[in-house]
């Protein structure tokens, strides 16, 4: 198992259980993306990514992710097939979403997360369908 995965997986291994306070692991430039969803866009090194989580969480009441599939694609890419989980503090609604989450590494930090709403989207966009 490379370096990179071992990453990522230790970033999902806090977000599966709902902690979202560490980001050692990101680059201070780092790109962090939301496509599709509720709010979709893209936000610039560490305080922006805390900015752009940070109202999503906001939202949410036990949210966490869970990875179903790690695929590492190249040497700098691993894309992570998963779920978010968690109940609206608003509506109560539970997430009934298949996302992924593609992880760009360097050096030991990741450079940009694009986070997709549509797992069958992203793996399309990725030439990955099936």
């Amino acid at each position: 198992m490379s370096e990179n995965l071992d990453l990522v997986r230790s970033i999902y291994a806090d977000w599966e259980r709902g902690d979202f306070t560490t980001a050692d692991w990101a680059h201070p430039e780092i790109d962090f993306v939301y496509v599709g969803g509720p709010s979709p866009g893209t936000f610039k090194g560490l305080a922006g990514m805390a900015q752009g989580h940070g109202g999503w969480l906001n939202a949410w009441e036990d949210f966490r992710v869970v990875a179903d599939e790690y695929r590492e694609l190249d040497e700098e890419r691993v894309l992570v097939l998963d779920q978010p989980r968690g109940r609206g503090k608003s509506s109560g609604l539970d997430i009934g979403q298949k996302g992924a989450t593609l992880f760009l590494i360097r050096d030991g930090r990741a450079i940009k997360i694009v986070i997709t709403w549509d797992r069958k989207q992203a793996l399309a966009d990725l030439g990955l369908e099936g």
